[in-house]
């Protein structure tokens, strides 16, 4: 007879903060984001890529998405039964959803903090956040440990 041992759930844990849309607000951003990925216990390669996509997405807040006197929100989501980390910024600023650059425009002023997104990230993308802001998401997959 050969019994059967209860596999343990997956779980899904959530980091959220409120920022400033400033450097100092992008700087604390990454800062916050290096701790709760470290207390995560996620591999160097994962929680690298993860701490460049924060980032980069907290600076192209600070630089394009910022609302004065609106703060951003950035959003950590780990789901060990997917296998995933998201990563989400959002900001205040509607309007045209960012893109990113492609071929020869990687040469201009914007657009290559997105373009790292993409080499860094398995996907990502972007959504309106009404009722006028939008979200910029990422996502890693990761094995747990």
């Amino acid at each position: 007879m050969s019994a059967t041992l209860p596999q343990p759930l997956g779980t899904v844990v959530t980091f959220a903060q409120l920022l400033t849309s400033t450097r100092r607000g992008a700087r604390l951003a990454r800062l916050l984001a290096t701790t709760q990925l470290r207390a995560w216990a996620l591999s160097p390669d994962v929680s690298e890529r993860a701490e460049q996509i924060v980032a980069e997405l907290a600076a192209n807040v600070a630089l394009h998405g910022r609302v004065q006197g609106r703060d951003f929100r950035l959003v950590l989501t780990l789901d060990t039964t997917t296998g995933l980390l998201r990563i989400a910024v959002t900001d205040a600023k509607g309007g045209q959803l960012p893109v990113v650059a492609t071929g020869s425009a990687t040469g201009s002023e914007s657009g290559r903090g997105l373009f790292m997104v993409g080499a860094l990230a398995d996907r990502w993308g972007t959504e309106p956040h009404p009722p006028g802001g939008k979200t910029v998401w990422a996502e890693v997959r990761h094995r747990s440990s």
